[in-house]
């Protein structure tokens, strides 16, 4: 598991590395042109199946941590859905990546998610 540290270290939220990785290429490519917006996702079981979402924007300082030293292979269907998801009102919306069976893995870090939401 991968962290996104959002603002300073008490704000943290752990992916798997792979959900993780397309984050950080979709992030990286709207804040170089300096799109604000609102990252969304659901909260896995252990925190109440809720959803969350923090506002993205270019003065925040952003953190990708990963837990494997090798870089994943990228999958231009999901990068292609995220960013059409990151165009609308609502923001970016993690969803499950395309072919996958599996939702993207998401735990609290050092903070919950909830409290990361609230900050």
């Amino acid at each position: 598991m991968g962290t996104l540290t959002y603002s300073d270290i008490r704000n943290t939220i752990e992916f798997d590395d792979r959900t993780l990785f397309h984050l950080q290429l979709i992030l990286g490519a709207k804040l170089r042109h300096r799109e604000s917006f609102f990252l969304s996702w659901t909260e896995d079981r252990a925190h109440g199946s809720g959803r969350s979402s923090l506002w993205i924007e270019a003065s925040i300082a952003l953190r990708f941590t990963y837990s494997d030293n090798h870089q994943c292979d990228i999958n231009r269907e999901w990068i292609e859905k995220l960013s059409r998801s990151s165009a609308t009102a609502q923001g970016l919306y993690l969803c499950a990546e395309p072919n996958s069976v599996a939702e993207p893995s998401i735990t609290a870090g050092r903070s919950s998610a909830s409290e990361l939401a609230a900050a």
